[in-house]
């Protein structure tokens, strides 16, 4: 089997769930002896980037195939392109302009980013563009099944499957609602239908998501199947905030993510402001940033909160294993959220969670306390039972941490072969 996938951040650079997915699936296909040709679009130096190490600093569309360290059956190939998965419209054209400062100070030079074509134009665009150079790249390639992550990357995958007669399988790890409420981009939530409806079979990151699929795309609950995300084990070291931030006798709740209104920020810190009325040795630290950041801090001064709640911006790499073990409790109380990889990466740190109800990763979560996003007293009762009930914290813990053990990226993996036949077999009946 030889897959060409079309997909993010590898190595995870990280501005996401998604690139985290994207390499730990890669990895364990790896392991399984898949040959994947994995497509990306990038302008990340390799000097920034974590986990493997590329072993070509080339920004360019590659002439010929990469590797990356210990995959044996994966070959690279990369677009320049500025696309990143959590890009909206809005902010695009200011991204590119900082992207393209980047690289020709970088150079000491100017730098003819994609060869002469003009950036003044939209997002959309430039999605045109990148399935444009994907189709003239996947002709020189010999593949069995075409895999497509996210939105981004519908058309050029779908325009490869009808160039080439060859099976897609689109993998959704969010959709438009989950992102933007009802208050969806008709122009995205366009190229979602449609890529998932060019599709031979779609894969959903949970139940909770297919149930959108069906009743918000319209499509055929057979062709959609379940794959829960996996969590990938590393090693982890000591770590600290600046000195005087946090008092030894202090706790510590941790927020990690995207201050995006998807994550709930703002009920984060509205349950915090209850938990202080209550206990008053504890900090808030959230871990992120988004276009909430700047309002995040306002509601924390507005609530009065203001000392007691900790920004440490954006961290990568090792930063984020040395947080989560300074961690008592780990919250995620997202609106809506297609999986949740943080949960798993906070357990397998030995970190108890609370998690949303409205949630993918709760449908695979026993020992997790669960909440309604928008409850913020039910939230600030439970952060407070964990807290000052050791059985509790210990149990959900020592559970917790076995649970997530079970929960393999090869197990992912082998499903995913699974519905690679499955979709050569429809292509080949059809």
């Amino acid at each position: 089997m030889r897959v060409f996938m079309l997909g993010w951040e590898f190595p995870p650079f990280i501005s996401g769930g998604l690139g985290t997915a994207c390499y730990g699936l890669t990895k364990a296909l790896d392991q399984l002896g898949t040959e994947v040709i994995f497509v990306l679009p990038t302008m990340v130096q390799s000097r920034y980037t974590t986990h493997v190490k590329l072993l070509t600093p080339d920004l360019a569309m590659s002439e010929a195939p990469f590797k990356v360290h210990q995959l044996k059956n994966v070959l690279f190939r990369t677009i320049t392109s500025p696309l990143q998965p959590y890009l909206t419209s809005s902010d695009y054209q200011q991204h590119i302009e900082q992207s393209l400062a980047h690289i020709q100070r970088q150079r000491g030079q100017t730098y003819d980013l994609c060869g002469g074509l003009d950036y003044s134009g939209d997002m959309f665009t430039e999605v045109a563009r990148y399935a444009q150079i994907a189709v003239k790249l996947a002709e020189n390639e010999h593949f069995d099944v075409i895999h497509a992550h996210d939105w981004m990357t519908y058309p050029a995958a779908v325009a490869v499957a009808a160039g080439l007669h060859k099976p897609l399988v689109v993998h959704i790890h969010s959709t438009e609602f989950d992102r933007s409420g009802e208050h969806v981009n008709q122009p995205i939530y366009d190229i979602e239908r449609e890529g998932m409806h060019a599709a031979d079979k779609v894969i959903t990151v949970s139940h909770y998501t297919r149930s959108i699929l069906i009743s918000r795309y319209g499509i055929p609950g057979e062709k959609v199947e379940v794959v829960h995300n996996g969590v990938e084990r590393n090693g982890n070291q000591n770590w600290s905030l600046a000195d005087g931030e946090i008092s030894k006798d202090e706790k510590i709740v941790l927020f990690l993510g995207r201050i995006t209104m998807q994550k709930g920020p703002e009920y984060f810190l509205r349950a915090a402001k209850k938990v202080l009325e209550k206990m008053d040795n504890v900090k808030f630290v959230m871990v992120g940033s988004g276009d909430l950041m700047h309002r995040a801090v306002e509601i924390a001064a507005e609530l009065g909160i203001g000392s007691k709640v900790l920004f440490t911006g954006f961290l990568r790499g090792d930063d984020v294993h040395k947080i989560y073990k300074m961690a008592d409790l780990y919250v995620m109380p997202s609106v809506s959220e297609p999986f949740g990889i943080t949960p798993l990466e906070a357990l397998e740190n030995d970190v108890p969670v609370i998690i949303s109800k409205q949630s993918g990763v709760s449908e695979v979560l026993q020992h997790a306390l669960k909440v309604d996003f928008w409850d913020v007293d039910e939230m600030a009762n439970k952060i407070i039972a964990v807290l000052k009930y050791a059985p509790l914290e210990i149990t959900l813990r020592n559970h917790g941490n076995f649970e997530v053990r079970r929960l393999r990226w090869i197990d992912s993996a082998e499903k995913c072969l699974r519905i690679y036949d499955d979709a050569l077999a429809a292509v080949a009946y059809a």
